[in-house]
């Protein structure tokens, strides 16, 4: 199969960098591509192949990455074939081995397990793959470029897994009129006659193939001068980076840039040219929520939600209130409970909280179908078929997700209410903190839905992000809740055996229908609604949903 040439594509000049300094050196660790359908990500990423070449001048692999992959088909194991001919352990190397030396491509990486993902990540940094499994300890190289592609409409990659990818990219496809002429004409030619577009395009081919060739044989004479390091060093600081790795994948993708501009000294034009690339998934704003996770997912709601007594809330601008003091949760086990009606999922086969019952079982509960065929064959004997089965134990603990939907609309701000529910954030999170959980908190206010915090294990402090999230606008729970739901499909996708808790702190204020929407996992409605007369909204939402509710303390 005929690739389109990496030359002969229009545009998207940062993806082409950021690939061009990864075949130079694989020790920066990789590239994360995000983007929308049809913005060369997967044309980009088999073309790099095409113009690189290992040291004996021939072209290297390029091996895809299925999402059905397994540790065994990754990693490598034990070649059960040579076993049962020879009676001998024999490893078998896995698509890591495959990749040595090429390009290994992880379509939709954010689907993908996130202990492959570190595996993944692991062995990119460090070259080697150990395999100490199954009655086998192999060790074998393992540098290769890795390309992760993404299309965050299908969800996020956990910020801790994207820090461990050297450089991001962010495409978007809005092209010129004129691009998009450009791109159709090639597009066409290279359909009608691949091979006569091929050979139009190889002398273009050929001179980027020798120069990152030579370019990555001049790697290791490049110098830097001090004052280089400290303007990498201060920037970093500056972004409010999380340790140290990107300082060090700036270095390396600073003298990869020298050298592909035919120089051995770092100058700054070097180190200005990657800083997108190196921050873009790094950069913290210690005083607001990230700006790549504060984009709204839900266009504003044409519906009026709402129209307190004294006044027009959302015609109110945005207002904060800060953190009050940290709210003590009296109220029953089952709000902290880890294991109090937690639903999973296996494979596809999903919960409705409505049915009355569970159509899924509880991963702990589940046996395990991942057969140890090294202890199969020693309990069998060598005999064949396989006398007796050894299992894999199945792995103790359930990762939990806590979920938590605040509602950042203007009538949370009465009687500092807003304050409140902060303060019972604060509560949650310690407690998912202290247990090892995982915490994700989406806002729902002015009309929008908006990641306040991505998934990651519960911060011990938040306090300072919580402070600077506002209030104002209308309820859109609709809209919060269906970006809910494919959240949790999502993240039950790449993880079946996940326990999802969703705690919805609001004051109910809200008139849009969402009875058709069915949320997966243990569901907690904490009413905020603080008033002489309640309306009783908070608890019929809570009844709709199936979820436990509960009154916020005063």
């Amino acid at each position: 199969m005929n690739n389109f040439p990496f030359t002969a594509v229009t545009g998207q000049a940062s993806f082409k960098l950021a690939l061009c300094l990864a075949a130079i050196n694989p020790a920066i660790g990789g590239v994360l591509v995000s983007g929308p359908r049809g913005s060369a990500k997967s044309t980009l990423a088999r073309g790099l192949a095409d113009v690189m070449v290992d040291t004996n001048n021939d072209k290297v692999n390029f091996i895809t990455l299925p999402l059905g992959a397994t540790e065994e088909m990754l990693l490598g194991t034990l070649n059960l074939e040579q076993v049962l001919a020879s009676k001998k352990t024999e490893f078998q190397p896995g698509l890591l081995s495959k990749a040595n030396n090429g390009v290994l491509y992880v379509d939709e990486v954010n689907l993908l397990p996130d202990n492959l993902v570190d595996l993944l990540l692991d062995v990119s940094a460090s070259g080697v793959n150990i395999v100490e499994r199954d009655g086998v300890s192999e060790s074998h190289s393992a540098r290769f470029v890795l390309l992760g592609t993404m299309n965050p409409d299908e969800g996020e990659l956990r910020p801790q897994l994207q820090d461990r990818f050297g450089l991001s990219v962010e495409l978007n496809n809005q092209y010129s009129i004129e691009d998009r002429v450009e791109i159709v004409r090639l597009r066409q030619q290279f359909d009608m006659a691949p091979d006569k577009f091929l050979a139009s395009s190889k002398v273009q081919q050929e001179a980027l193939a020798e120069k990152l060739s030579i370019a990555k044989n001049r790697l290791k004479k490049v110098i830097c001068d001090e004052s280089l390091r400290l303007l990498i060093a201060n920037k970093c600081q500056s972004a409010n980076v999380d340790g140290l790795r990107a300082d060090i994948v700036w270095y390396r993708a600073a003298t990869a840039h020298a050298v592909l501009n035919d120089r051995i000294e770092v100058i700054e034009e070097d180190v200005l040219a990657v800083e997108e690339l190196v921050l873009n998934h790094r950069r913290n704003h210690p005083d607001t929520p990230p700006p790549s996770n504060n984009k709204p997912f839900s266009k504003p709601s044409k519906q009026a939600d709402e129209r307190p007594v004294g006044g027009d809330w959302g015609a109110m601008d945005p207002q904060q209130q800060l953190t009050a003091e940290k709210v003590s949760l009296t109220l029953p086990s089952r709000i902290h409970s880890n294991t109090s009606r937690l639903v999973t999922a296996l494979g596809d086969t999903f919960v409705n909280r409505k049915g009355g019952g569970s159509a899924g079982i509880e991963a702990s509960k589940a046996p395990s179908k991942r057969i140890n065929w090294f202890a199969s064959l020693l309990a069998s004997a060598g005999q064949w078929p396989l006398a007796q089965l050894r299992f894999r134990p199945i792995k103790t603990g359930q990762l939990k997700l806590n979920i938590v939907l605040l509602d950042t609309s203007a009538s949370t701000l009465h009687n500092e209410l807003f304050a409140k529910a902060k303060a019972t954030i604060l509560s949650i999170a310690e407690k998912a903190y202290w247990s090892r959980e995982q915490l994700t908190i989406l806002g729902f206010g002015n009309a929008r839905v908006e990641t306040l915090l991505p998934t990651k294990r519960a911060p011990k402090a938040l306090r300072q992000l919580l402070d600077n999230i506002p209030a104002g606008g209308g309820t859109p729970l609709r809209e919060v809740l269906q970006h809910t739901l494919l959240f949790q499909q999502n993240e039950l996708r790449k993880n079946p055996s996940l326990a999802l808790n969703t705690i919805i702190i609001t004051d109910g204020k809200s008139t849009q229908p969402f009875d058709d929407i069915n949320l997966l996992g243990q569901i907690t409605l904490l009413d905020i609604e603080n008033s002489p007369v309640k309306r009783g909204k908070g608890e019929r939402i809570a009844s709709v949903l199936g979820a436990d509710y509960f009154l916020l303390p005063a």
